[in-house]
């Protein structure tokens, strides 16, 4: 059952659904793996994890956008992506994850890149932003792959310093 009123996205290998109570437990272990979740904001406990798979929730009901679970068309869920924009941020960022297992595959770029193109087309965004942490090499190759490139760096009230990645504008994107 949908928490969200998020639409359903499909793309060639992908459907980006709003979250559902049945990906929480997914979100949650992802969060909890230190090492994988660094780059995101990993949390050091299960009830900090649960609250940011319920801010999520929350954010797509304060903003009418948030992040999406992908799910492949083989119905396993494999991360989440979407456009990201919590008290803080300095902006609207499309955002990705994959959960273990599912990197390599190409999924983040397919589910970020329709994720944007959601947010050009049904929301009006004209310009979108990445935040990476210094050092996410992988994320920072899918954001090029993206076409975005580094615009800044800046101090992030929840991941210390960050580099802002600036998107191509819908302009270019949408022709």
């Amino acid at each position: 059952m949908p928490l969200t009123n998020a639409p359903v996205l499909h793309s060639e290998n992908l459907i980006l659904r709003g979250p559902e109570k049945r990906d929480a437990e997914p979100v949650i272990a992802f969060l909890l793996d230190q090492e994988r979740s660094n780059g995101f904001g990993s949390s050091p406990n299960r009830g900090d994890a649960w609250r940011w798979f319920t801010l999520n929730v929350g954010h797509w009901h304060w903003h009418g956008y948030g992040y999406f679970t992908i799910e492949t068309k083989q119905g396993d869920i494999a991360g989440i992506s979407g456009i990201w924009n919590p008290e803080g941020w300095p902006e609207p960022e499309v955002g990705w994850v994959v959960f273990d297992g599912f990197e390599g595959r190409s999924i983040a770029y397919e589910a970020a890149t329709r994720a944007r193109r959601w947010a050009y087309e049904a929301l009006g965004f004209t310009t979108l932003t990445s935040n990476i942490v210094p050092g996410n090499t992988r994320s920072i190759k899918l954001a090029e792959r993206m076409g975005a490139t580094f615009e800044r760096s800046y101090t992030n009230v929840h991941m210390g310093e960050d580099h802002l990645y600036r998107h191509p504008p819908a302009s270019e994107v949408l022709a």
